[in-house]
Formats: C-alpha cells, sequence, structure tokens
C-alpha cells in the first residue's frame, strides 16, 4: 500500500487506512412476493427472448444445399 514519506500532523490521518468501523449496517430487507415474482418473470421472458431468437435466425444462418443441388443438375441436363 502507498506509504506517506512526509510527517503527518495528526496520528488518525496516518492511520485512516486500517480504520474499521465498529457501526454495522442495517439487515438487508426481505422481498416480498412481488418483488420475486417480478425478478422470475424478467428472467423467463429475457431466456425466452434468447431461444426465440435463435429459433427464428437459425434458418437464415442454415445452408440450403437441397435448393443448388437441383439447379445445378437441371443445368447440366439442359447442356
Amino acid at each position: 500500500m502507498f506509504r506517506r514519506r512526509e510527517p503527518v500532523p495528526f496520528a488518525f490521518v496516518a492511520e485512516a487506512d486500517r480504520f474499521r468501523s465498529n457501526v454495522t449496517p442495517p439487515p438487508r430487507e426481505k422481498a416480498s412476493v412481488a418483488e420475486m415474482a417480478g425478478r422470475w418473470l424478467l428472467g423467463v421472458t429475457i431466456v425466452a427472448a434468447l431461444v426465440g431468437s435463435l429459433v427464428l435466425g437459425m434458418p437464415a444462418l442454415t445452408l440450403d444445399h437441397s435448393s443448388n443441388g437441383t439447379q445445378e443438375s437441371q443445368a447440366s441436363q439442359g447442356h
């Protein structure tokens, strides 16, 4: 940790990086049923959106070999 080289007039300033509070924070509030349901619904919605975009996007990413093969075979038969 960074140490100061110049003298410090007050001891508590020099000890400030090692200070620990004796005050405990208040306990966290328990989430209500509505908040839990909202979080769960948001998570399900996000997952459903990702799965839906994957399902709708997969046909655009696949190569259609069957239509290319029929066009080539018809072209070769015509010549």
